[in-house]
């Protein structure tokens, strides 16, 4: 057999750009990784060759100057990525999901305005649905946009709220906000609109919007996350995503837009679990007791087969569902299956790789020790497991509906 995780049916620009990548992070992250992420310091120059790699615009169309490449491109980009580590996949993630919001649901003055600054990196995007009181939950945000009728200037809307959980809250121009608004709509879903929320980057306080500093955390190191405090910020009605056709729209627009970031979270979980399993098979090779490599002791050698079968059938649900959303069909489950599966076979692999290397996994001198701290977070971002299994379970419920 070959290696663990390789993907069938690529055209030859998908193996170059993959080749390229996979260069990229052997010389260029990977020697670094850990050293910046026990100091939590800004991956700045990982971040510079990225942007001369034209990956923060390989799903933008190549009229507004990216490489137009598609979602599965993009999930095993993301995925060699994380293999080196995920907090640089993280620098990528929401900044795609808002370039995708806007290409799919943006009016053409948001297209031609932002697209093309944001496929050369120097516009970067965040995404805000969280607050402080609901994560799951998104029916009860309390964020709100009242709306100002114009006097020739058309329309604006002051928003007022605090929001959870921005990754690249700081360094991103652009936010995609999810807030309340009053349209009248009998369902609480059709009272909410997404805002495309312009400002400087930066910490601190800027036209009514504060982002007040990072957020410590147990991984997910070198990379901010932030809060987002909006006081009488007031916005035109263009900022609005969709223009005037996405008042009320903007629940059904972020779900779309986790959609993929589920592919994504898949895909990041899939790197960390090939880097540990990586970690793990070399030092079982090399780390001997009772006279012999432990590679050779059935305990471990049992591991092992364990882990690279959850590595491969992770990987291969990730790369199932990216092709689904490419081909236009609804991947809502597909996405939530396989965001489930690697994130729960993501944790399980590298805690195996973490106890394949005994005491020392516990030195941070080994990188095993990042990973261990790092798996955890796929568990619970673009929703939890258990949000995975209601979605999954409700639409099992509706296909095999045995009054039927």
């Amino acid at each position: 057999m070959g290696r663990i995780a390789q993907t069938d049916d690529l055209t030859d620009v998908q193996r170059d750009i993959l080749a390229a990548v996979r260069t990229f992070v052997d010389k260029e992250i990977l020697p670094f990784a850990t050293e910046l992420e026990h100091a939590d310091e800004y991956p700045e120059s990982i971040v510079a060759s990225m942007k001369e790699m034209g990956l923060f615009g390989i799903t933008i169309p190549e009229q507004y100057g990216g490489l137009g490449e598609s979602l599965l491109t993009y999930a095993l980009v993301v995925e060699e990525i994380a293999r080196g580590w995920m907090s640089v996949a993280g620098v990528v993630n929401t900044h795609f999901i808002v370039a995708y919001l806007i290409g799919r649901h943006g009016t053409a003055d948001q297209h031609s305005r932002l697209l093309p600054r944001m496929a050369t990196g120097e516009l970067r995007g965040a995404f805000s649905m969280s607050e402080p009181g609901c994560g799951s939950d998104v029916a009860a945000i309390t964020t709100r946009a009242d709306r100002e009728v114009g006097d020739g200037d058309g329309d604006a809307y002051v928003l007022n709220g605090q929001k959870m959980w921005l990754t690249n809250g700081a360094r991103a121009g652009i936010v995609a906000t999810l807030v309340k608004t009053d349209e009248g709509a009998d369902s609480v879903y059709r009272n909410m609109t997404t805002f495309l929320l312009e400002k400087e980057p930066g910490f601190g306080t800027h036209d009514g919007i504060t982002i007040p500093g990072s957020i410590d955390k147990l991984g997910y190191k070198g990379i901010e996350t932030t809060e987002m405090i909006l006081t009488d910020h007031r916005v035109p009605a263009a900022a609005i995503l969709g223009g005037a056709d996405g008042r009320g729209q903007g629940f059904y627009q972020m779900m779309d837009g986790v959609e993929v970031g589920r592919v994504n979270v898949a895909a990041r979980a899939c790197g960390i679990m090939i880097r540990a399993f990586e970690l793990g098979i070399a030092y079982a090779q090399t780390r001997r007791t009772f006279g012999r490599p432990i590679a050779e002791h059935q305990a471990i050698a049992f591991k092992l087969a364990e882990m690279a079968t959850k590595v491969e059938a992770g990987h291969l649900m990730m790369v199932s569902a990216a092709r689904k959303k490419d081909s236009g069909q609804r991947n809502d489950v597909s996405a939530g299956m396989a965001k489930y599966l690697a994130s729960e076979y993501c944790h399980e692999v590298t805690t195996e790789a973490f106890r394949i290397h005994g005491g020392y996994g516990y030195s941070k001198e080994y990188e095993i020790e990042r990973l261990y701290r790092e798996a955890p977070f796929m568990l619970i971002g673009e929703g939890t497991s258990e949000i995975q299994k209601r979605i999954i379970s409700r639409a099992l419920l509706r296909e095999y509906d045995g009054t039927r």
